[in-house]
């Protein structure tokens, strides 16, 4: 098992960004063509994303600070869901937020694909909180 760990820096505020990590609208936006969020402890969270159907449930929700979810892909032997977990730290910087990202045990097989993934959806969230709306996203990851 392995981990990643990666952080960008956003122009909106910890609350706006917030909002995009815990509600099926902001999810949607920047992440996925399908989301089931609750946002409490123990609620479902369920996104599908790039032909992948991420499901977990939420193990943490610190407005507007923190998010950490367990990670699986529903289907999956070798990375069933809430095998892994991801945790978004947010903190408030100038005038606007840096996005912490751990992703935890996560199979190492899986490890290249969700880096590519990770680099491109926070790409998306970060143009999603701080700029005009984002077109459709077709977006295909490499397949091992």
């Amino acid at each position: 098992m392995a981990d990643y760990r990666t952080s960008i820096d956003i122009a909106a505020t910890p609350e706006v960004v917030f909002e995009y990590l815990v509600t099926t609208d902001g999810m949607l936006t920047w992440m996925g063509q399908h989301a089931v969020l609750e946002a409490r402890p123990g609620g479902v969270f369920a996104v599908d994303s790039a032909g992948d159907p991420s499901r977990g449930r939420d193990l943490e929700v610190t407005p507007p600070r923190r998010v950490t979810v367990s990670w699986g892909i529903a289907g999956s032997d070798e990375f069933p869901p809430g095998l892994s977990r991801v945790t978004f730290t947010l903190t408030a910087i100038g005038l606007g937020t840096r996005v912490e990202v751990l992703h935890t045990d996560l199979p190492e097989p899986r490890v290249p694909g969700h880096t590519a993934g990770w680099q491109h959806f926070l790409d998306r969230l970060a143009h999603a909180a701080s700029g005009p709306p984002l077109g459709p996203d077709d977006w295909i990851p490499l397949r091992g």
